[in-house]
C-alpha cells in the first residue's frame, strides 16, 4: 500500500529491534509514514526519498549516524536530522550536535515526548486531547477508549497494545510525582506532570485517566479530584485492563 502523500515521511535509523518497534509505532501515531533501517547500509537506498525529517541512532553496527550524516550531507541534502542514544555525556550530545543533528533524544523516553520533539522539528502542533465534561460525574468514562487509541495509532491494534504496556509502566512514577507535588502543594509542579499525562492519556485512548487527569489540573488542590485521579491510576493498571 502507498503512503499517503499528506502525511510527513521520515526516517528511523534504529538497529535493536525492541527500540526500532516501540519507536516506529510512536512516530506513525503523531500521524506520519516512516521508513526503518537497522543499518547504515538499510538506509542508504532511502536516501533520496524525500523525508520531511531524519532520526538516525548514533551507533550503528556498521558505523555511526554522525558519518551518514556527513556523508549526504557532502551530496547536497539539508533534511533536518535528530540523533537519538541512550549515551546520556553532555560530551556525547555536544559532539552529535557538533556533527550537524539539530537536538539528540536520549533513549529511553516516553512517547508523548519523542512526538513532541519530532512536532517540534517538524513544524506540528500538538493535537487535541479528548477530555470529559465533568469528572465529577457518578458515572465515569470507561477505562480505555478504543476508538480514540485507535485513531492516534491510524488503526494499528498491536501497536495500541504496545504503547499500553509502555503507558503503564510509566504510570506508577507518574503518579509518585503527582502525588508528591499533591502533598507539598506545588501546583506547578503538579500541572506540569498532568499536562504530560494528559497527552500520554489521549494517544493510548486512557479514557477514564484522561478525566481525571484534566479535572486535576483544574483544581489541583482539590482533594476529590486528587482521590479521583488515584482511583483511576488503580482502576487503570488493575489486572486485565491493558487490552485492545
Amino acid at each position: 500500500m502507498n503512503a499517503d502523500p499528506a502525511l510527513p515521511r521520515l526516517l528511523l535509523l534504529e538497529d535493536d529491534p525492541v527500540s526500532a518497534a516501540f519507536l516506529k509505532a510512536a512516530l506513525e501515531g503523531l500521524p506520519a509514514h516512516v521508513d526503518l533501517a537497522g543499518s547504515l547500509a538499510q538506509a542508504e537506498p532511502l536516501r533520496d526519498a524525500g523525508h520531511a525529517l531524519w532520526l538516525f541512532d548514533a551507533n550503528l553496527p556498521d558505523g555511526t549516524g554522525g558519518e551518514l550524516l556527513a556523508r549526504w550531507r557532502t551530496r547536497g541534502l539539508a533534511t533536518p536530522a535528530l540523533a537519538h542514544t541512550a549515551d546520556a555525556r553532555i560530551e556525547e550530545h555536544d559532539a552529535l550536535v557538533g556533527m550537524g543533528f539539530a537536538a539528540v533524544i536520549l533513549k529511553p523516553l516516553g512517547v508523548t515526548a519523542l512526538q513532541d520533539v519530532v512536532r517540534r522539528h517538524l513544524g506540528l502542533s500538538t493535537p487535541p486531547t479528548f477530555p470529559f465534561d465533568n469528572v465529577f460525574d457518578t458515572a465515569l468514562p470507561p477505562i480505555w477508549d478504543e476508538a480514540a487509541a485507535l485513531r492516534a495509532l491510524n488503526g494499528h491494534a498491536a501497536h495500541v497494545a504496545a504503547m499500553r504496556d509502555l503507558f503503564a509502566g510509566e504510570l506508577p512514577a507518574t503518579r509518585t510525582r503527582v502525588a508528591d507535588a499533591f502533598s507539598r502543594s506545588d501546583v506547578d509542579a503538579m500541572r506540569a506532570e498532568l499536562h504530560k499525562l494528559q497527552a500520554s492519556c489521549g494517544f493510548v485512548g486512557a479514557a477514564r485517566m484522561l478525566a481525571t487527569v484534566t479535572a486535576l489540573h483544574d483544581v489541583p488542590t482539590c482533594r476529590d479530584a486528587f482521590t479521583r485521579f488515584e482511583d483511576a491510576v488503580e482502576d487503570t493498571l488493575s489486572p486485565g485492563t491493558i487490552s485492545s
